[in-house]
């Protein structure tokens, strides 16, 4: 059933149209891709005379070789492979090798020329119209070839056999049909570095524009870096009411020495060996309860150096706004 919309206010007229559009339906597309998996092989009869009275329907084989999955060879009969021929022609078949069922494929027998002069006798599906489609093979031992493919006498007087040889082409291109479905493509991110970034340009000092104070001692740092590592920093440092002298903060409540080894601490809890140990404290338990939001910056600092451990521990002395965890426990102090 559908739903029609007349007239009405212009609100209206928008849940109408937002209704069809949740009701309209979703579209997907997939492709049946068939080709050829081709592939050849070559084939050389020594000593032909010797082969003369194998016998009608007996056949020398090449060695089987594989192409789309499957095993085939070639089978050539010198007194050919139908007894009512009474041995005039010779005939040459592409066998499935393999097990197999409605194996469709197209074939190409090639009996070369060995004059140089390139005239080759060639049976072909190959670069021409297919009637009926490619050959299906319907098990294991099916072939497709010519019972009358020469006739013997010719054959023997041909440029076609030289010093007792013969030399034999087959192509055989094996069909396939598949479906595809729309391209899906997998891009893998390498780990973020911003931490150890953050922490460069902080050592390098280049762009600092604003300094925490502590006792006598000044430590420079970044704005923007503050802001987004901190929800304090950025309301003190670019909301509306932010302080006048947004250029220096400082710090009351903390010796130097010890705002400058609060990273270290947070690496010293962090290893598993240590937080065990930590969270038995009487310490632990009273942070728990007086600053939950320092509890849950511990712990989120803990799984990043489980990810990371082998850079984390690589980073010497974190400065404040290296990591996210200096600057929102220093302002929290504030």
């Amino acid at each position: 059933m559908g739903r029609v919309c007349r007239g009405g206010t212009s609100a209206a007229a928008a849940a109408c149209s937002s209704s069809s559009a949740l009701h309209k339906p979703s579209i997907t597309s997939s492709a049946s891709v068939t080709d050829t998996v081709k592939g050849s092989h070559q084939f050389k009869i020594t000593g032909y005379p010797l082969s003369k009275g194998l016998g009608v329907g007996k056949y020398i084989a090449s060695d089987t070789f594989e192409v789309g999955g499957y095993g085939w060879a070639i089978y050539f009969y010198p007194d050919g492979k139908s007894p009512e021929d009474n041995a005039a022609y010779v005939s040459l078949f592409i066998a499935l090798a393999s097990e197999g069922s409605d194996v469709r494929a197209l074939f190409e027998l090639t009996l070369l020329d060995q004059s140089g002069r390139e005239r080759h006798k060639v049976h072909s599906h190959f670069g021409r119209p297919l009637e009926s489609g490619p050959y299906t093979l319907k098990y294991r031992g099916s072939m497709w070839g010519y019972k009358r493919f020469f006739k013997r006498s010719a054959l023997e007087t041909s440029d076609y056999l030289k010093d007792d040889c013969l030399s034999i082409h087959c192509s055989v291109g094996v069909v396939k049909s598949h479906t595809e479905g729309p391209k899906i493509y997998s891009i893998t991110l390498p780990p973020s570095n911003i931490g150890l970034q953050f922490g460069q340009l902080l050592e390098s000092g280049k762009g600092t524009d604003v300094i925490f104070m502590v006792d006598d001692e000044t430590y420079p740092a970044h704005k923007l870096v503050l802001a987004a590592r901190s929800p304090v920093f950025r309301a003190q440092l670019f909301g509306p009411m932010k302080d006048r002298n947004s250029q220096s903060i400082k710090v009351e409540d903390m010796e130097a020495p010890v705002f400058k080894v609060i990273s270290v601490c947070l690496k010293f809890v962090a290893q598993p060996e240590n937080l065990r140990a930590v969270m038995q404290t009487e310490g632990f338990e009273y942070l728990k309860e007086s600053c939950p939001s320092v509890l849950t910056e511990l712990l989120e600092y803990v799984a990043r150096v489980g990810e990371h451990s082998a850079f984390v521990c690589g980073q010497g002395n974190d400065a404040l706004d290296g990591t996210d965890a200096n600057g929102r426990r220093v302002k929290q102090r504030i």
